[in-house]
């Protein structure tokens, strides 16, 4: 096994034997850092606040694809002790819009190719994805999903109860339930991935093309002089840079004031659940938006269960009764069989819902300072090419295709890209 540790031209990389690798496993001992530690240095090309996916993203492809290594990703806390550390990795990209659908279908395309390109295994299963319909209406909005992904180039098609049980056995699609299931939009390219995978993943491919990495350092305040970017404050001092990213997610809106920009943003908590482990019984990942949840299961057994966003704004990252009744009594709808299976933690994570739904991507009015914000509850599945068409950007200038219907002006503008429909609940 061969590992690229850290450095702008790179380390000796160190192989492993299969004996090695158990003897580092047992002892803990001389085991290498996955990045490496670095002093604050008085100035960087660019600064990027936050080192979650889309932080550690956005570093990484500036280095790898346009070669500016003189990156800091500045976190708070430490890498992917955020929002990437407080979701359900879903990865899919049936979504409502044309723009949408081309936007993460790219992201899940970077996905399928990550764990080689990285040379780290992001664990990421293709299982598939089946979003339910329960009633007409919910009916006529797959087709009209189905149709707009078919037509993007994207695997997406509406299958009926038979077909649907076929692929989750177990899911109860008789007549008898309060909400029968009258059909689903069935994704086959969607699936799971592995969040600390990730992030650690771009964390080292990042460091050893010479990306410093500053984890337990808090930002402070941006200094913006003449109405472009002069550089940042922070726990561990000052920084001169011309261009910082604003990658955060929860303080996106605080981050951005800091720079004197107001974003169209509230925060909500997301709630999560996992369960004990059981035997492997669950292919697809199911959504329900009518009963507001959505069940997965990981590769060790567990079942992860989610549901929309709590209903009042909010920085809690505390679990609460209510949502494991009302998601509890949801999944029984769908599987009544799992009645004694006992839930073993739950979580919240930060979610900062736009006016329409979809993310903020790129420049604002104060020069220097661009956005990576406002991705809701769909922000992980969007990481790889977030960070693409942000280095890009910050590399060229100018605004990549992918991302110039997610700009900030569009609020001003009235071209909203309304992708309510397919994100509200659809992680």
């Amino acid at each position: 096994m061969r590992r690229r540790l850290s450095g702008g031209g790179q380390r000796p990389a160190a192989r492993y034997s299969a004996l090695s690798l158990l003897r580092h496993g047992l002892t803990g001992r001389d085991w290498p850092p996955a990045w490496t530690h670095h002093d604050l240095a008085p100035s960087y090309d660019v600064v990027i606040i936050g080192g979650g996916v889309h932080g550690l993203a956005t570093a990484y492809y500036l280095a790898a694809n346009h070669g500016i290594r003189n990156v800091a990703v500045l976190e708070k806390s430490y890498i992917g002790g955020g929002a990437s550390g407080r979701n359900t990795a879903i990865i899919r990209s049936n979504y409502l819009t044309p723009e949408g659908v081309r936007f993460y279908n790219r992201s899940l395309t970077l996905y399928q190719r990550l764990a080689a390109e990285l040379n780290f295994n992001v664990m990421f299963e293709q299982r598939g994805h089946l979003t339910l319909a329960h009633n007409d209406a919910s009916l006529r909005t797959m087709r009209w999903r189905a149709e707009v992904n078919k037509l993007e180039g994207v695997d997406s098609e509406v299958i009926g109860p038979a077909e649907i049980k076929k692929r989750a056995p177990y899911l109860d699609v008789s007549e008898e339930p309060r909400f029968p299931i009258l059909g689903a939009l069935y994704h086959p390219p969607g699936g799971i991935v592995r969040h600390d995978a990730v992030v650690w993943g771009y964390a080292r491919g990042a460091d050893a093309h010479g990306v410093h990495i500053h984890q337990g350092t808090t930002l402070l305040g941006i200094d913006v002089a003449d109405g472009r970017v002069r550089g940042v404050a922070t726990s561990r001092g000052p920084i001169a840079t011309p261009v910082v990213v604003n990658c955060t997610a929860g303080w996106s809106s605080t981050v951005a004031a800091m720079a004197g920009v107001e974003l169209p943003i509230t925060t909500f908590p997301l709630q999560a659940a996992v369960t004990e482990p059981v035997k492997f019984f669950l292919d697809p990942v199911i959504v329900s938006g009518t009963l507001h949840v959505y069940v997965s299961q990981t590769a060790r057994g567990e079942l992860v269960l989610g549901a929309s966003v709590d209903p009042y704004p909010a920085y809690s990252t505390r679990g609460s009764l209510e949502f494991t009744e009302e998601v509890a009594a949801h999944v029984l709808e769908l599987f009544p069989s799992l009645a004694d299976l006992r839930v073993l933690r739950q979580w919240a994570g930060l979610c900062d819902m736009t006016p329409d739904f979809s993310p903020i991507l790129g420049k604002t009015p104060v020069e220097g300072f661009h956005v990576d914000v406002g991705w809701g509850t769909y922000g992980f599945k969007a990481g790889p090419v977030s960070g693409e068409a942000m280095a890009q950007l910050v590399a060229t200038g100018e605004t990549p295709a992918i991302i110039k219907t997610f700009d900030l002006v569009r609020f001003e503008d009235g071209r909203l890209v309304g992708e309510k429909g397919a994100a509200s609940v659809g992680h």
